[in-house]
C-alpha cells in the first residue's frame, strides 16, 4: 500500500506518460513490421479485401484477448508489494503456503516445485525475447530510410542500429524515471500521428472495419491451409513486449498502465493497423514492401516520419530493458540469481532502478544480433517462440494465483483455456521457426535457465550445510564467554581444548535479526571460535535489513541489544535509497557510547564458501557444483555491498563445506564433537 500511497504522489497522468515511454514503447512500434511480414514475408499474400480483413481480424482479437482482456484487466491485479512480473506471481503462491503451513520454512509441495521450474522456464524466456526485441524495433525504424532513398548500403542500417542501441543502454543509468520524462513525450507523438495516418485511410477505404468480426480470422486461417503457420507466425509480432507490460507493473503502478492502454495505446493501434488495411487496399505500389511508411507522403515529409519512428523504437526498446532489471531483482529476492549490484533511481518509487551488469550484458547480446541478422525481417524469423512460451505460462501461473484469491474455478478456468488456446496457437505455428533464427531465444533461455537452477540448486546445498552446523543458541557462547571473563588467566577449557580471550573487537555478520540469547549464534562466531580457539573482548553481531521505505531515519536506524559478557547485537535499518555502510554505522555507535570498540584493533569478519568435492559425487553433480562456484565468484560479495571492501580491518573467514551424494556439511580443522561445545568452568593452570 505504501508504493501505491507513493505513486499517488507523483500523479497518475506524470506517470501514465511515462509508463508510455517505458512499458508501450515495444508494443507501440509494433505496427511497423507487423503487417509487412504478414504480406511481404515468408509467404507473400495477394493484396485482396478477404486476405486483408482476415489478417486485421486476427490482429484485433489479438490485441484484445491477449492484451486487454489477460494483460491490462487481469494478470496486472497479480502485483507482489507493488511489483509485477512473473516472479511476483510465484512470490504471491509461495506467500499464501507459507501463511497455510503456518511457518516460513515450510517444505514446498509438489504443486509449487513445478509452478516453479515453469516461472524459471518463462523468465529465462523473456530474457531471450529481451535481446531480440530492440534490435528488430530500432533496424525496423532505419529500414525506412531506404524507402526515402537508395543512397544507403547494406551495412550502413547496422552500423546506426549498433551506434543507437549503445546510446540507450548507456542511457539507462539516468534511472527510470528520467527515461520515461524524457520518451514519454515522444510517445504521446508517436500515438496520434500513427493513429491519424490509419484514420486517414480507414476514411478512404471504411469496409476494412467489417474486420471486427471474428469470423473472418477464422475463414482467413481455414483457407490458408499450412500457410497460416507462417501468418501466425508474424501476427504474433503484434503484441511484442506485452510481457514488459507486466514485469514493468513496479515501475508505474497498475493505474497509469491501464490509463495508458486504453485512453491512447490501443486506439493509435488499431487505428493504425486498419490504416495499413486499407492502404494494402490502394492500388499504388508498396515501396519495398515497407507498408508502414506507405500510409505517408512519399516526398521529403518522409524524413520527419522515419525520424520519429527512430525515436520511437529506440524507445521501444525500454521497455523489455526495464523489465529485465525488474525480473533481475524479483529473482534475486526469491533466490534464483546471484547478488547483482542495484542502484535505486527514485526515492518515490522503489521499482525504479538500474542494474549495471544486466545492462550492458543485454547491450552486448543486442550488439551480437544486430551484426549477425542485419535487417529486421531475419530477426523476425527469430522472435516469436520465446514470448509465447512466456505467456503460456504466465497464464498457467495465474491460474494458481487467482484461485487463491478465492476465485471460482468455473469462472477463471474457462478465461485461461481462451487465453491458451490463442497462445498455443502461436507457439505452435513459432515452432517451424527454430532452424532459421528461433534457435537464438531458445539458447538464451536454456543458458538462463540452467543458471537460474542451478544458482537455486547450490543455495540450497549450502543451507543444509549451515543448518546442520548452526545447532546451538547464542547463549552457549555467551556463557562461554562470561567464564573467559571471570577466569584470572583469561583461558578456560572448551571440550578438548582450551580457549582464550583475545584483546580484539570484532563484527561478526549476521543473515538475522538478534534479539535475545536463545536466537541461533551466527555461523562467523561458530567458525572463529572453532578455528582459532580465542573468543574476541568486544563481539557484535551485526545483521542489515533493507526495507521498503527509500529512507530509514537516523534515529530509527539502529537497534542495539546487551546480550552479556561484552556481546552486542546490532540490528540496523537501511531504506532502498540508503546503501549500507557498515564501516560508518560502527564509527557512529562507538561515537554515541554504544559499543566500545577501538577502531586500531577491529575486524569484521566476511564468510566465504570454499566448496570441496567428495569423488563419490555423481559427475552431474559434480559438473553442477562446479558451476555454482564460477557463479559464485561474478556474484557481487557481501563486503562490497556492505561498503567493506576498502576497509582495513576486513578480515575473511573462509568456511569450508564438503559436497557428497547425500549431504553437505561444514568442515573445521580441529571441530570439536557437538556434545562437547558447553564450555567447563575449571581455570587452567
Amino acid at each position: 500500500m505504501g508504493l501505491r500511497r507513493e505513486k499517488a504522489k507523483t500523479g497518475l497522468l506524470t506517470l501514465a506518460i511515462g509508463a508510455l515511454g517505458v512499458v508501450y514503447g515495444d508494443i507501440g512500434t509494433s505496427p511497423l513490421y507487423t503487417l509487412k511480414e504478414i504480406f511481404f514475408g515468408a509467404v507473400e499474400l495477394e493484396r485482396s479485401l478477404p486476405n486483408v480483413l482476415g489478417a486485421l481480424s486476427l490482429i484485433f482479437w489479438t490485441l484484445t484477448i491477449v492484451v486487454c482482456l489477460k494483460y491490462v484487466l487481469l494478470v496486472l491485479r497479480a502485483d507482489l508489494n507493488g511489483e509485477g512480473g512473473i516472479f511476483a506471481m510465484l512470490g504471491i503462491i509461495r506467500n499464501r503456503q507459507q501463511g497455510a503451513n503456518g511457518k516460513p520454512g515450510a517444505k514446498p509441495g509438489r504443486r509449487i516445485a513445478v509452478i516453479t521450474t515453469a516461472v524459471i522456464i518463462g523468465a529465462a524466456c523473456l530474457y531471450g525475447e529481451g535481446v531480440i526485441t530492440p534490435v528488430i524495433s530500432v533496424l525496423s525504424a532505419y529500414e525506412g530510410l531506404e524507402v526515402a532513398t537508395t543512397a544507403l548500403s547494406p551495412t550502413v542500417v547496422p552500423i546506426i542500429t549498433f551506434a543507437t542501441l549503445f546510446g540507450l543502454f548507456w542511457f539507462q543509468s539516468r534511472g527510470t524515471k528520467n527515461v520515461g520524462r524524457a520518451f514519454g513525450p515522444i510517445m504521446v507523438v508517436w500515438f496520434l500521428t500513427i493513429g491519424v495516418a490509419g484514420l486517414y485511410w480507414i476514411v478512404a477505404h471504411p469496409q476494412v472495419l467489417a474486420a471486427v468480426n471474428p469470423a473472418y480470422a477464422v475463414e482467413f486461417l481455414t483457407r490458408m491451409g499450412p500457410k497460416a503457420l507462417f501468418i501466425l507466425g508474424a501476427a504474433v509480432l503484434a503484441i511484442t513486449g506485452v510481457e514488459a507490460l507486466f514485469a514493468d507493473l513496479g515501475h508505474f503502478g497498475r493505474d497509469a498502465i491501464q490509463v495508458s492502454w486504453f485512453s491512447l495505446v490501443y486506439p493509435a493501434l488499431l487505428l493504425n493497423y486498419f490504416g495499413q488495411g486499407a492502404r494494402l487496399l490502394d492500388p499504388a505500389s508498396v515501396p519495398n514492401g515497407h507498408l508502414f511508411y506507405a500510409l505517408f507522403p512519399q516526398n521529403g515529409l518522409l524524413y520527419v516520419f522515419v525520424a520519429l519512428a527512430t525515436m520511437a523504437t529506440v524507445i521501444a526498446s525500454q521497455a523489455l530493458i526495464s523489465g529485465a532489471f525488474s525480473l533481475t531483482r524479483q529473482a534475486m529476492a526469491l533466490g534464483f540469481f546471484p547478488r547483482l549490484q542495484i542502484v535505486f533511481t527514485s526515492a518515490k518509487i522503489q521499482g525504479q532502478i538500474y542494474m549495471p551488469g544486466v545492462n550492458w550484458l543485454l547491450f552486448a547480446g543486442c550488439a551480437i544480433l544486430t551484426l549477425t541478422f542485419r535487417t529486421s525481417s531475419s530477426l523476425a524469423a527469430a522472435y516469436g517462440i520465446a514470448v509465447t512460451g512466456a505467456m503460456i505460462i504466465t497464464t498457467f501461473v495465474f491460474f494458481f494465483v487467482a484461485r487463491g484469491w478465492g476465485w471460482r474455478w468455473y469462472l477463471i478456468g474457462p478465461a485461461c483455456a481462451l487465453f491458451l488456446a490463442v497462445e498455443l496457437s502461436y507457439f505452435g505455428a513459432n515452432t517451424i521457426k527454430i532452424v532459421d533464427g528461433a534457435y537464438v531465444p531458445i539458447a538464451i533461455a536454456v543458458a538462463l535457465f540452467s543458471l537460474m537452477k542451478t544458482w537455486q540448486w547450490g543455495r540450497g546445498v549450502l543451507a543444509k550445510a549451515y543448518i546442520e552446523f548452526a545447532k546451538f543458541p547464542m547463549h552457549h557462547y555467551i556463557e562461554l564467554k562470561q567464564a573467559l571473563m571471570e577466569s584470572p588467566m583469561l583461558r578456560i577449557k572448551y571440550g578438548q581444548r582450551e580457549v582464550a580471550q583475545v584483546e580484539r573487537a570484532v563484527v561478526f555478520l549476521s543473515s538475522r535479526a538478534i534479539s535475545k540469547p536463545e536466537d541461533p549464534c551466527p555461523m562467523g562466531l561458530r567458525v572463529y571460535v572453532r578455528r582459532n580457539g580465542a573468543v574476541p573482548k568486544h563481539v557484535i553481531l551485526l545483521n542489515v535489513l533493507q526495507t521498503n521505505r527509500p529512507f530509514e531515519p537516523e534515529d530509527e536506524r539502529c537497534k542495539t541489544i546487551p546480550l552479556g559478557a561484552n556481546i552486542v547485537a546490532v540490528n540496523a535499518r537501511y531504506g532502498y535509497m540508503q546503501p549500507p555502510n557498515v564501516p560508518n554505522l560502527l564509527r557512529s555507535l562507538k561515537q554515541a557510547g554504544i559499543i566500545k570498540i577501538n577502531e586500531n584493533r577491529w575486524t569484521i569478519q566476511v564468510g566465504e564458501e570454499e566448496l570441496i568435492i567428495e569423488k563419490s559425487l555423481p559427475w552431474l553433480r559434480r559438473l553442477m557444483l562446479r558451476y555454482f562456484q564460477l557463479i559464485l565468484r561474478i556474484a557481487n560479495p557481501a563486503d562490497r555491498y556492505f561498503g567493506m571492501r576498502e576497509q582495513a580491518g576486513r578480515n575473511k573467514t573462509v568456511i569450508p563445506i564438503v559436497v557428497g551424494p547425500d549431504s553437505a556439511r561444514i568442515a573445521i580443522t580441529d571441530e570439536e564433537p557437538v556434545e562437547d561445545i558447553r564450555p567447563s568452568r575449571a581455570s587452567a593452570p
